[in-house]
């Protein structure tokens, strides 16, 4: 009998959050799915170039009536240099994908709970994000001449866009939202809740450097980061958030084992008598 309380009383391994690990295989196929799924948006937006164009110079101007700031100000701050310009476009075309994919790898080994809670805010954040690109495409300022912004990626490089007419790999017209921050925001979300280190809220430097790269860039508007911060924050109001608890810490597994301590010593004393 003691050696069964004893496994009852042992407590969840370090870092399981208290859920069990979703198959790796199922969770690369739905990820790749989503994937391909976002990407077909590409040819199903094909014929909407003027219609984009449209529409970047109506929110251009809504932007201007709501007194927002001017995404010029940003970019000449990044023209100052071209060290620095280089390094934002960069930055645009190299840590969107990997830093998101390893946020989920990391959670997926380390905290499980969270994994499946993020998981399902990025894929609705997505799946949201592609609806609004097919019903409202979008160019982003840098196709628009009366923003009076440069295309800082085809001018300075690197860039991940060729021309919009034969660029088969992407959809340029799918401005907002931005899911450049909307992921990168949901990074930060996920690493401050799922992380209990009291230097978990430098994490929310990414987002912030992610607006002023997308802005700067003149690949994105203010509201196409607004939207999508808007389409993240609903996400997380339906989807159930977990227990803080489920993050696993070393002390309160200690705490576990102290309490059942007597338990053991009783159980031991009983079996002697």
């Amino acid at each position: 009998m003691s050696r069964g309380t004893n496994a009852r009383d042992e407590p969840e391994p370090s870092g399981s959050g208290g859920s069990a690990r979703p198959p790796l295989v199922r969770e690369l196929l739905l990820v790749a799915g989503l994937f391909l799924a976002y990407k077909a948006g590409r040819w199903l937006a094909t014929g909407h170039a003027a219609e984009a164009r449209r529409n970047g110079h109506g929110v251009w101007r809504l932007e201007r009536a709501l007194r927002l700031p001017d995404e010029g100000a940003v970019q000449s701050l990044l023209l100052h240099a071209d060290g620095l310009v280089q390094l934002a476009n960069t930055y645009y075309a190299a840590v969107h994908f990997p830093a998101t994919a390893a946020f989920l790898i990391w959670l997926h080994l380390r905290r499980p709970a969270h994994y499946t809670w993020a998981r399902r805010a990025l894929a609705a954040v997505t799946a949201a994000a592609l609806v609004l690109h097919l019903v409202f495409p979008l160019a982003p300022p840098r196709m628009l001449a009366a923003t009076g912004l440069v295309d800082t990626a085809r001018v300075y490089g690197p860039s991940v866009y060729g021309p919009p007419q034969t660029d088969q790999l992407s959809n340029q017209f799918a401005a907002m939202p931005s899911l450049h921050f909307g992921w990168a925001l949901m990074v930060a979300v996920g690493l401050v809740v799922a992380t209990r280190s009291r230097w978990r809220w430098l994490w929310s430097l990414h987002p912030l450097l992610t607006l002023l790269v997308i802005v700067g860039t003149a690949n994105h508007f203010w509201l196409d980061a607004l939207v999508a911060a808007a389409l993240l924050g609903l996400a997380l109001a339906v989807l159930r958030r977990p227990r803080p608890a489920a993050a696993g810490t070393r002390p309160e597994h200690g705490r576990v084992r102290a309490r059942h301590a007597p338990a053991r010593d009783e159980a031991l004393v009983g079996t002697v008598r």
